[in-house]
């Protein structure tokens, strides 16, 4: 069974990809992010704490920063009493705006972190829901290779010594671009896409048996290589089996479910005399042809129908 695995972000490389400014952090120990969504710090800050979403990063705009300096200060202490009393992981105030001593001195009661951004909030919330989105997505190492064909993300898959890696050199010589090899990295971005890369120690290398390990970047150029890629169909390869059926007509649909989500796959039995990368780059260009409305297996069986029924 795939164990499925969800990251957290620490303060401190938050700080450095967003090229964020602490304001205030306490010092003896890592605090961290767990969950992508953010919350914009409005009815809290009017004293409403009903539902507060306190394990979100907080944001604090103009808007919530304009108000909260016209209420009263004994006003606003009880709220910043309470707002920090919450275990958040941090709060952010955008726009370059000055952080008030009475919330510095809040959060250094409670030992929570304050960091500033320069970036308008609009942008500076989409841009780290962005980042959150990539960072704390559910995801799973699997064992195969993750190409680009014409487009169309291939997960090849298959058992130990079946012939992935070499199925993806061949396919690199031809032209198209390699994501992952051995070890698939894939995140589950949204509802709806899934996205494979390698890991940080494998990116761009390739193990070829009898030859070793391979840099493909440096062998065949950028143009041969790629971060990542949305995973669109799996294909599993494997011994050919004379007792078993293999669908001929391409009418029958198969699925993998990754993280939740169903992934077309194809099985294509292996065995000497086929050329296996030419069959995957034709599968995606079918693939790609049948998101475009055009089913030739379709097309063939409802005009054997009309030739029948004459």
């Amino acid at each position: 069974m795939i164990e499925t695995v969800k990251d957290k972000v620490s303060i401190s490389q938050l700080i450095d990809d967003l090229d964020l400014e602490v304001v205030y952090m306490p010092e003896e120990k890592e605090y961290y992010v767990e969950s992508e969504d953010v919350n914009r710090t409005g009815l809290p800050l009017a004293g409403y704490f009903e539902y507060f979403p306190y394990e979100r990063i907080q944001i604090i705009g103009k808007t919530e920063y304009t108000y909260f300096k016209n209420i009263k200060k004994d006003k606003r202490e009880i709220i910043l009493d309470k707002f920090f009393s919450y275990e958040i992981p941090v709060l952010i105030v955008t726009r370059d705006l000055e952080v008030d001593s009475d919330i510095i001195e809040k959060a250094k009661k409670y030992n929570r972190v304050v960091l500033s951004s320069k970036c308008s909030t609009t942008r500076f919330i989409n841009r780290l829901s962005n980042y959150l989105d990539n960072k704390l997505a559910p995801h799973v190492t699997m064992h195969g290779v993750l190409v680009d064909v014409y487009g169309i993300g291939v997960l090849i898959k298959g058992e130990s010594s079946i012939g992935k890696s070499e199925t993806a050199l061949e396919l690199i010589q031809k032209g198209h671009r390699l994501v992952a090899d051995d070890a698939v990295e894939i995140r589950k971005v949204d509802d709806s896409r899934l996205v494979g890369q390698a890991p940080e120690l494998l990116k761009h290398y390739m193990e070829i048996r009898g030859i070793g390990i391979i840099d493909v970047k440096s062998l065949y150029g950028v143009g041969a290589i790629k971060n990542q890629k949305a995973i669109d169909l799996v294909i599993e390869l494997e011994n050919w089996n004379q007792q078993k059926y293999y669908d001929r007509l391409g009418l029958d649909r198969e699925y993998e479910e990754i993280l939740g989500r169903k992934i077309e796959k194809l099985v294509i039995p292996v065995k000497p005399g086929r050329n296996t990368s030419m069959i995957i780059e034709v599968a995606a260009m079918n693939f790609r042809q049948r998101g475009m409305g055009i089913d030739a297996a379709q097309e063939f069986t409802e005009k054997l129908t009309r030739v029948i029924d004459k």
